[in-house]
């Protein structure tokens, strides 16, 4: 869909560009944008005050618009922007929409030409805009020429059409949502959930009545299989005359152009806020965990410090005392072994009752020479 920015960056580069040129620039230059977006810049040395800029641009409806070309709606809006300097050529050159030649010389001098040169880079913009405006501003009609309850298919991207249905005393506009991931989806679809829960509140009851549906509402019954599948929904806006009531409708429209765009960002933004976060709480957690095992090898250190110096404190306390004991039995085991055992009055019993007697014999030898 439309991108947030009217202008184009690009092409208002190459216009502030020429109006800045001190001699005259020979340039034909070709832009390509999002959306089958092209320019066409054409300046010529020899006439410089004459700068001609081709528009080619998809056309939002091919029901209810002419299939080539701008309605005369359109081609009015165009007329406002900076009607003094810019001309529409009739007819368009071949193989665009619009053609529009601009006088440099007629632009104002000073702080001004910095504001008429961004009109002029957003004319795609207008165009886009004033072919919604023309079906919004008669929202009270009672014209049924144009097919009433009937669904008018908008195509500005391929692969993001919305419909626009024309009902009694309102207009709905019906976006089918589609996405590539499923993580897409149920953010996209929280988001919705929640955009008709603010939206029924009595602080935005001036809003747009917006409802969200996993399937395709009734006012799209009959259309091609293929537009109605979806993974995401759809999404409908309930458009009264209120809302594009004077300066109210330019911003109604920009909206329903831009959804598409809003759908993106937000998702695209709540995922990367969910993945800060859970990369945030990851980096806590591994801070936690290596912390605590800091901690741990710490204690284990301690702890080993501690029973080494202990043991080493028991050792020393106890070497001396096993040794002298040690020698003490060596000591005496030797006594043992070296000396006999005393036996307290064991000497007298000795004499007195183990003395072996002296006897004599009556018998007598005598040595033989």
């Amino acid at each position: 869909m439309a991108s947030f920015e009217r202008v184009s960056p690009a092409l208002k580069e190459i216009l502030l560009k020429l109006y800045r040129a001190e001699k005259p620039v020979e340039i034909d230059h070709h832009l390509y944008e999002f959306g089958s977006v092209e320019y066409h810049v054409q300046s010529s040395a020899a006439d410089p005050q004459n700068n001609y800029l081709s528009i080619s641009t998809p056309l939002l409806s091919q029901g209810a618009m002419p299939s080539y070309g701008l309605s005369s709606y359109s081609t009015q809006m165009v007329k406002q922007v900076c009607s003094d300097a810019v001309e529409i050529v009739e007819p368009a050159k071949e193989g665009y929409q619009l053609t529009l030649k601009i006088n440099f010389a007629r632009i104002p001098r000073g702080k001004d030409y910095f504001k008429v040169i961004t009109q002029i880079s957003s004319v795609q913009a207008v165009i886009l805009c004033s072919q919604l405006k023309e079906m919004l501003r008669n929202v009270n009609s009672q014209d049924t020429s144009q097919g009433m309850n009937k669904p008018i298919k908008l195509v500005y991207h391929p692969r993001e059409p919305f419909y626009v249905i024309r009902q009694p005393q309102k207009i709905t506009a019906v976006f089918p949502l589609r996405f590539k991931e499923h993580s897409d989806v149920i953010i996209a679809t929280a988001f919705f959930q929640e955009l008709m829960d603010v939206g029924s509140s009595e602080k935005w009851a001036k809003a747009p009545p917006c409802t969200w549906s996993p399937i395709p509402p009734p006012e799209l019954r009959g259309e091609p299989l293929e537009d109605l599948s979806t993974n995401g929904g759809f999404v409908s806006f309930e458009i009264s005359s209120r809302h594009v009531e004077d300066k109210k409708l330019d911003k109604t429209v920009w909206s329903l152009l831009n959804f598409y765009a809003y759908v993106k960002k937000h998702v695209k933004c709540t995922r990367g806020f969910i993945q800060r976060r859970m990369q945030k709480r990851l980096e806590s957690l591994v801070e936690v965990l290596h912390k605590e095992k800091l901690e741990e090898k710490e204690d284990v250190k301690f702890k080993a410090h501690a029973e080494c110096r202990y043991v080493g404190k028991l050792v020393r306390l106890s070497k001396p005392k096993n040794f002298k004991r040690r020698c003490r039995d060596l000591t005496r085991k030797i006594m043992q072994i070296r000396f006999r055992i005393k036996i307290h009055g064991f000497r007298r019993f000795h004499r007195r009752w183990l003395t072996i007697p002296n006897f004599s014999s009556p018998l007598q030898y005598t040595k033989l020479e």
